[in-house]
Formats: C-alpha cells, structure tokens, sequence
C-alpha cells in the first residue's frame, strides 16, 4: 500500500523541529497522531533514535510500523475529535507499557488539514491525564449525585495511587441501586461496617474515608447507596458476565464490575491492584479511566455563560 501522508519536506521540518523539542524539554518519546500511512523508513531516519509512537483508527495506516522498529497504539474512535483521540492515545501508551504515567511526550497530528501533519504539542502526562473534570462523570447519565460519584472516585484513585502501608491495593466500589446490588451479593468475610448507624457509614466522612481504605486490604466489594452511605463491604458479587467484552488483562474484579453495572443500574469502579488504574463501568462496559498519578486529580467544573459575553 502506497503512503496516503507524503513525506514532504514540511513534514520533516516537523520531525526535525519535534525531535530537537523533545531534547529540549526532556520528552521522553513523539507521539505520531496518524490519518493514513507512510514511508515507515523515511520517519525513522526522519527522527532517528528517538523513541516514537505511532497511533491511529485504522490497522491499516500501522502495517509495517512494528517491523520498522516502532511502538504502535490502534484505536476505536474513528471520527472522534483529535483531542479525545490523543487523550486515549495516551492512555493506551501508559496502560501498554510504553510510557511512563509521569512521561513528556512531543505529539504530531493533523489540526486542520486532512493527511497533512501540521500541528505540534508538548503535553506532560501527570497534567494532561490527571485532570478529571465533574463534566467526564456528567457524560454517565445516571441518577447518582455527581458529588457523591466524585467523592467514590477520589476514594478510588487515593487507594490506586498510595495502597496502603506501601502495598499496591486493588478493590471495588458498586454505587447506587444498592437494594437491588445487594440481592446479588454475600459477604466472604465478616463486614466490619455491619452494625454502625447510617450515618456513621457516609463517605463524605473522612474518617470513614480512611476506615475504607483500610478494609479495602480485604477481599470484596463495597456496597454503596446514591446517598453515599456505605450498606456492606467485603461482599462477593454474583453477575453473569455473558456476553461481555473486555480489553485483554484485565482480572476477575473487572468482569464483576461490567456484570453488576450491566445487571443493575449501578456505577461499578474498579481499583486495579496491578497498576493502580480506575475504571468505571455503566451498562457492563468502561466508560472512564483514570491513571494513578502521583498528584492529586484536579477537579474542575465548566463555566457557561449563557449570554456569550466575555470580559
């Protein structure tokens, strides 16, 4: 298949110019956003020993790329915006191995000219992908209080990120829809929240905050109401997962979360104890992912001015 993106001399302009960026600002790869293929030999020799990433929507604008010595991420959003499309790329780089989740990365993409790379970018991973904002969970559609999904999140990505005592952590939260969760559920070990009041169970408590993050050393799933109260702990789910489709690698704790979110109307994020990595299913698939960063995430609401003013 011939190259459908020339190898013209813009474009190694753009290579020269990315590669000299990457030196300069401790990048530690390029990131090729690509619309179709090319000349696999001209981009190596275009970007010599830099390491480079290459990702698209079509398998067939990345044969060959593998041979050619470089790192490959396919994607599903075809016709997506170029951002979501870096975003996930991202993402996939960091879940595959192929970078760091504290990584510079120099990307290259097409910004406004179809098969013409002719944009550049210089994005540090620990800001890009460790702002979530109230705005991702909004995208859920549910009747959870988008407070109370922030504060299971944060919960989640604290236990992804710090483990405890050291130790990575991995756990499961199913918030919402308790009744009907629970009918689908037993504990495996004596629930250490059996017992307390309601209102001795509410996440927005920090010192039930941190008892969680305790019991989460335990094997099971927290059982959490819309209200943010916490109803059990420690509990085995029983949900059929036929007919579900997951990525490769991902463990048993993943699967019960996409069975209990597609059997009820539930939010199920997943702790996984390999990577720290947060997932949210809703109807038996993934619908967000969030990397544990060493920081903090940045909450931050959009501001809409109805008027279209502007100061």
């Amino acid at each position: 298949m011939a190259p459908s993106i020339k190898f013209t001399d813009q474009l190694k302009a753009f290579c020269d110019l990315a590669t000299r960026l990457a030196k300069h600002e401790d990048a530690d790869a390029l990131l090729f956003l690509l619309e179709g293929s090319i000349d696999w030999e001209e981009l190596r020799a275009a970007t010599g020993m830099q390491t480079v990433i290459l990702a698209s929507d079509r398998a067939q604008h990345l044969s060959g790329a593998e041979e050619a010595g470089f790192d490959t991420v396919e994607l599903d959003m075809f016709d997506r915006p170029v951002y979501e499309q870096l975003t996930q790329a991202l993402l996939e780089s960091v879940a595959d191995d192929l970078l760091a989740p504290g990584a510079g990365v120099v990307a290259l993409y097409s910004g406004f000219e179809v098969d013409t790379i002719d944009s550049m970018s210089v994005i540090r991973l620990d800001e890009h992908l460790g702002r979530l904002t109230i705005h991702d969970l909004r995208k859920l559609e549910t009747r959870i209080p988008i407070e109370i999904l922030k504060i299971a999140v944060d919960l989640a990505v604290q236990i992804g990120r710090e483990g405890r005592e050291g130790k990575p952590v991995g756990t499961l939260f199913v918030v919402g829809d308790h009744r009907k969760v629970l009918k689908m559920c037993h504990p495996l070990v004596f629930d250490p929240v059996k017992g307390y009041k309601p209102e001795e169970r509410r996440l927005e408590d920090f010192k039930v905050r941190e008892s969680v993050k305790e019991i989460a050393q335990l094997d099971g799933a927290f059982i959490v109401s819309s209200e943010g109260t916490v109803m059990a702990s420690c509990q085995y789910i029983s949900a059929s997962a036929a007919e579900i489709t997951l990525s490769k690698g991902l463990g048993s704790r993943h699967w019960t979360a996409a069975a209990i979110s597609r059997a009820t109307a539930a939010i199920a994020i997943a702790v996984s104890e390999s990577n720290g990595t947060v997932r949210l299913f809703q109807h038996g698939k993934v619908m967000l992912r969030i990397e544990p960063f060493r920081r903090a995430m940045k909450w931050k609401d959009f501001e809409y001015d109805p008027t279209g003013s502007s100061d």
